[in-house]
């Protein structure tokens, strides 16, 4: 039997052109999960923790984590979401513009599912939102999640 409720995928990514593209990507690739939206490494903290403002906030089946982030950086939110027993099993796409051998070993160190670098053209980006819808949504068996009670 399939499973066809939508995936809850948080977007942690503070620049608004990468914003505006990964939604676009969603629409055209007619993605049928839901993107929610954080700017920084502690409002998605919050938000994965159902705390103010984020209370109801559903529990994302996949987070895309940009590195680059105010606050709290993308390496900070990938630890702290591994090293939490409620969170681990989220898995984590890093998708940020950094092609750095030490980012890349980095993230996978810290248990990242994933490491992906944003391509500058749009198509190639579309493609590459894509791929990760496919592969995760298709190919790979998520655990269920459920809502915050």
């Amino acid at each position: 039997m399939i499973d066809w409720r939508p995936i809850e995928v948080l977007l942690v990514e503070d620049d608004q052109g990468d914003i505006l593209l990964t939604r676009e990507a969603f629409e055209v690739n007619k993605v049928r999960n839901r993107l929610h939206i954080v700017n920084d490494g502690e409002q998605a903290m919050a938000f994965l923790r159902g705390e103010a403002p984020y209370e109801d906030a559903p529990r994302p089946d996949l987070i895309l984590l940009d590195l680059n982030l105010p606050r709290m950086d993308g390496m900070e939110v990938l630890r702290e979401v591994k090293d939490d027993a409620e969170l681990r099993t989220i898995p984590v796409v890093i998708l940020t513009t950094s092609e750095a051998e030490e980012d890349i070993l980095q993230g996978y160190r810290l248990h990242a599912n994933a490491y992906v670098s944003k391509p500058v053209d749009f198509e190639q980006f579309i493609r590459v939102v894509r791929q990760i819808d496919d592969f995760f949504v298709t190919v790979v068996k998520l655990p269920y999640q459920g809502n915050r009670l």
